[in-house]
């Protein structure tokens, strides 16, 4: 299922709307949905290494856009929205206490959880909830997405065809690789911040 994905996603890359969906993934990713942006962004830069950089500005803007709404899901939205989403996580209980430090250490969290597989939704919600001062958690989000989203687009700019060989030749170890780094990221949340 995963490998026609994959494929789906690599003949996406030529499309003429594949820097919409990315976008979209993007900003989906940062405010509500579970699955990272990575997952397109990754075959759709094998597929069309000369629109590298683009794909990795795609993703980034789409990701902080999303990041904004997911800040404004904790500011205006928490009761009717925002804390669904922390119960979706089972991260509700924890939240009350890490409420407490999150502004005092705000723009790092933020920008470790952007450079993570960590969800970041959940820090976009926390932002917005405990009123971080959105200046600063904008510009968090820009430097750690973009750092996160260029170094992708640039290895595989310059090291494409071998690893493209790798993760076709090996592509259900990479899968899973891929998930249980993303369910570690959501334990790593729940048990330990």
């Amino acid at each position: 299922m995963f490998k026609r994905l994959y494929d789906k996603t690599l003949q996406l890359a030529a499309h003429p709307k594949s820097g919409a969906a990315l976008f979209g993934v993007a900003f989906a990713e940062s405010s509500f949905f579970p699955i990272p942006p990575d997952v397109m962004l990754i075959p759709m830069v094998l597929a069309s290494r000369a629109k590298a950089w683009a794909y990795a500005l795609i993703a980034t803007l789409g990701s902080v856009i999303g990041g904004v709404a997911g800040y404004a899901i904790g500011f205006y939205l928490f009761e009717s929205l925002g804390a669904a989403v922390l119960n979706f996580y089972g991260y509700m209980e924890k939240f009350n206490h890490f409420a407490e430090t999150y502004n005092e250490q705000g723009i790092w969290i933020v920008l470790a959880a952007g450079l993570t597989p960590l969800p970041y939704k959940i820090f976009t919600i926390a932002s917005g909830l405990t009123q971080m001062n959105f200046f600063a958690f904008t510009l968090a989000s820009i430097v750690a997405r973009g750092i996160r989203f260029f170094a992708v687009s640039g290895l595989l700019y310059w090291f494409g065809p071998p690893i493209r060989e790798f993760i076709e030749k090996r592509f259900g170890l990479v899968v899973t690789l891929f998930f249980v780094l993303l369910v570690g990221g959501f334990i790593l949340i729940k048990y330990f911040v």
